[in-house]
């Protein structure tokens, strides 16, 4: 027979997870228990928390290795169904863009580990490699950052005439290429640095300055220009 004290409506409103939102505030609210908030129910045999326990518990309690999960890494745990899954995974994205967001304002390059800062939110956790392209204006500010080109595991192919298009249409005259390591590794592959040459040759007839280029994981960067690879 079903455990009563497994339902949520059966505790007190202080422990409901959503009643605890109301009452206290978001901050008040363990990520277990927002979990639960997203898929609103557990299964007959577990409360909403109980399952979101099981599945911070598999990530190790860590939000960012939560955030990497795929839809059918998420299925796999018991009372998480396709709808449930999207839910969460649609939750780390919004947290994803929100931190992107910082540099919207135009933020001034001046280091490498500025770039950094900029590109870890949008490409540092994720589980295929993405190349992007940062476009600066004369002062060094952002004027946009473009995700050039979206690949699998080990690679991306970048359409060299397609960086340099964009450049000069938004009148940018300097760029920093930046691409994802999903294994990890930091060091630039020998595919990496021809290609660094092969954009540098070609921005140096139209007068755009091909500033850095950054390999990003989740914690760590290597920048070429640092290294004086560039």
């Amino acid at each position: 027979m079903k455990d009563a004290s497994f339902s949520i409506k059966k505790w007190k409103s202080d422990d409901r997870p959503r009643e605890k939102l109301v009452q206290k505030g978001a901050s008040a609210v363990s990520d277990a228990e927002l979990i639960a908030i997203l898929i609103g129910s557990g299964t007959r045999e577990e409360s909403a928390v109980s399952v979101s326990q099981k599945i911070l518990a598999a990530a190790e309690h860590k939000l960012q290795r939560l955030g990497k999960y795929s839809l059918h890494e998420l299925m796999a745990f018991k009372g998480i169904g396709e709808a449930k899954a999207v839910t969460i995974v649609a939750a780390m994205e919004l947290g994803r863009r929100r931190q992107a967001e910082r540099g919207a304002s135009r933020p001034k390059i001046s280091s490498s580990t500025d770039v950094f800062q900029l590109m870890r939110p949008l490409i540092g956790e994720l589980a295929h490699e993405e190349f992007w392209i940062v476009y600066l204006n004369n002062s060094n500010r952002v004027l946009e950052t473009v995700q050039l080109s979206k690949g699998g595991i080990t690679g991306t192919l970048v359409d060299v005439r397609l960086v340099f298009k964009k450049a000069l249409a938004i009148g940018a005259v300097a760029i920093i290429l930046a691409h994802n390591h999903p294994s990890g590794t930091l060091r630039p592959s020998k595919s990496d640095l021809q290609l660094t040459k092969k954009l540098k040759t070609g921005g140096e007839s139209l007068d755009i300055k091909v500033l850095d280029h950054l390999i990003v994981t989740e914690k760590a960067y290597f920048s070429l220009a640092d290294e004086s690879m560039i």
